[in-house]
């Protein structure tokens, strides 16, 4: 885990004795360790006197290498899968990957006054969360997946944070491979659960939107019987959903659902609309460009609903509700205005976000770089994506960047717009490029909106291109 996953705020305390019942594992040597915990670690950088450090073993590493130096860290206590020649107490389990999940379900099991909310889906799943974490926290104390902690390390993970005070929990649930979700909802225990969308992320590891819709359907199977599903009534996959379903008492939203929005107003950097509910009705004004964010404020309120939140707490939540860092965050600097989306794409949030940037003023420019985890398909979605891009009325350039660039060249010019695409393989051969355009079009206003897989780092390039203007 990097230090940008690790909680800046204090953990309640483990006991010797938790650590052991949660974990069923046993002392090495029969060497039981003395006084409080202060936090279980799988990053052996940060391990320190008080902590309990977990030995993963991953593909490529074995985190059992680092336990001699965590002991001279002064930590004192390691849970490893076999003991390990090193001056530390050693609490041996049989896999240190399943104690990981064991002591976040024994965390979930304790905080019995949480009521727990769980979400996956191939897009909007972190937008969604950000406004749930909205409408909520200004209920009461609410944990809230950070980052990319949704798989079935980083779920566990922030199932360790959990502390008495903490009235809700909004987790993320991510998919890369059947069996993840049902694995991390089993530790999740959630009141409500539900999928956003079945879109085209991933594709590449479940051999199509049959097996991502199986994947993502695992979610329902742990619901808290009590609890409440939700489905996504617009979804091509809402069928198939609904026959995952176990709950008696399910929500659906979007068109066609029992949540859903109407007299629907785009704007270049927010948008409004009515929010209709079985509670009734509101107008709601969401600081959020983009009719998918409309869909994600709709998500967010079937949840929000299902868990017992009053209308009028959703849409005060939505109407304060900020985005997260990377996701159509508005920047303007100089006489230009930047989009950064760059935390992360699939073909249907692309294509959203060359919606969004349409309506922006001036020579509107869209920098994509490739859309990761596509598998066979990839070069296919690729030319489709750029055939569609050019296609949408206001976009003035769009700019491929990375190994698929040509596949989404080749799409634009099956098109009578071929000429709105340039192509470039790497980074430094788009900056020129992107500087010429500026050159060209200036004192004209621009505005650009970049966007990319995460490990594709198209903030890079975009501050890069600002540092030059």
């Amino acid at each position: 885990m990097h230090t940008s996953t690790t909680s800046t705020v204090p953990l309640e305390p483990w006991t010797v004795e938790q650590l052991q019942q949660a974990t069923q594992g046993q002392w090495h040597n029969n060497r039981v360790p003395k006084g409080q915990i202060k936090r279980i670690l799988t990053d052996s950088r940060h391990a320190e006197q008080g902590d309990v450090f977990l030995a993963l073993k991953g593909e490529r590493f074995n985190a059992h290498d680092f336990i001699k130096q965590v002991a001279e860290q002064g930590c004192e206590i390691a849970i490893v899968s076999h003991p390990v020649d090193a001056d530390i107490a050693q609490l041996v389990v049989e896999d240190t990957r399943l104690a990981l999940g064991h002591l976040g379900a024994y965390r979930r099991q304790q905080n019995t006054q949480l009521k727990v909310i769980a979400l996956t889906g191939s897009s909007g799943k972190t937008t969604t969360k950000e406004m749930l974490g909205s409408i909520l926290n200004r209920l009461a104390p609410t944990l809230i997946t950070r980052g990319n902690l949704n798989n079935d390390l980083g779920v566990p993970m922030m199932l360790l944070e959990l502390r008495s005070e903490h009235q809700y929990a909004v987790m993320e649930l991510g998919a890369s491979h059947q069996g993840e979700i049902a694995y991390t909802s089993s530790l999740v225990q959630p009141h409500v659960a539900g999928i956003i969308n079945i879109g085209t992320a991933h594709l590449g590891e479940f051999g199509g939107r049959d097996g991502i819709c199986r994947a993502k359907s695992e979610i329902y199977a742990n619901i808290l019987k009590s609890g409440t599903s939700i489905v996504p009534a617009a979804d091509d996959y809402a069928e198939t959903i609904r026959q995952a379903v176990v709950t008696d008492q399910q929500l659906s939203f979007g068109e066609s659902g029992e949540v859903f929005a109407t007299e629907i107003e785009l704007h270049p950097q927010s948008s409004s609309f009515v929010l209709n509910t079985p509670q009734g009705h509101s107008h709601v004004h969401l600081p959020f460009a983009g009719e998918h964010n409309v869909q994600n404020a709709m998500a967010a309120t079937a949840f929000a609903l299902a868990i017992g939140v009053s209308l009028q707490d959703i849409v005060a939540g939505l109407e304060q509700a900020e985005g997260a860092k990377g996701r159509l965050n508005f920047i303007k600097h100089k006489d230009f205005l930047f989009i950064d989306d760059t935390y992360n794409a699939n073909p249907s949030s692309m294509r959203a976000a060359g919606e969004v940037l349409a309506q922006q003023e001036g020579i509107r420019v869209m920098v994509i770089g490739d859309i990761g985890e596509l598998g066979a398909s990839a070069a296919q979605e690729h030319y489709k994506l750029g055939r569609d891009l050019v296609s949408i009325k206001g976009l003035n350039f769009v700019v491929a960047v990375g190994e698929f660039s040509p596949a989404a060249q080749e799409g634009a010019r099956s098109t009578q717009y071929g000429k709105k695409l340039q192509a470039f393989l790497t980074q430094e051969q788009a900056l020129p490029f992107l500087i010429s355009l500026v050159e060209t079009h200036h004192p004209q206003s621009m505005s650009f909106l970049f966007k990319g897989s995460r490990y594709t780092h198209m903030e890079t390039l975009m501050a890069e291109l600002m540092e030059k203007l």
